[in-house]
């Protein structure tokens, strides 16, 4: 064996290996419904734009489709990571997911945690109402408001 497939065979070891705790940390989900507003993760998390609902709209509209991952931020201000919708294949630049950017909606789903860090596997939308945070006066049009 050369050194190169030494280390790619151990390698390929390694991840073998790790298949059934992968598997096992999936199964570790709860069943959860979430209500909260679909909001981009980046601007959420950088505090980059503090605005929610019609004053955000096209800046999370933008950044869903150009791939940045997609939230639920709840009343409380928790986030809830979006990995999947459905049988939906993709999870980035998803068109679903934009075109319910900043509403207001409940999902049912199956809730994973790791690292302080919560994500969802969406099964179904249970309710949208849609865009219902009016904030114009407040915030302007972000990102070109006050």
């Amino acid at each position: 064996m050369t050194i190169m497939s030494h280390w790619q065979a151990m390698a390929l070891a390694a991840a073998l290996s790790a298949l059934p705790l992968a598997s096992a940390a999936a199964q570790d989900g709860r069943r959860v419904t979430v209500t909260g507003e679909i909001s981009d993760t980046w601007c959420t998390v950088s505090g980059l734009m503090f605005a929610k609902g019609t004053a955000h709209h096209q800046c999370a509209v933008w950044c869903a489709l150009g791939g940045i991952p997609v939230s639920i931020r709840d009343a409380k201000g928790e986030l809830y990571l979006i990995l999947k919708i459905g049988d939906d294949e993709d999870s980035a630049a998803n068109p679903r997911i934009a075109r319910m950017a900043t509403h207001e909606v409940a999902v049912d789903g199956e809730l994973l945690e790791r690292d302080g860090v919560k994500y969802l596997l969406v099964d179904r939308i249970a309710d949208d109402k849609g865009v219902i945070t009016m904030t114009h006066e407040e915030y302007g049009i972000q990102p070109f408001g006050n």
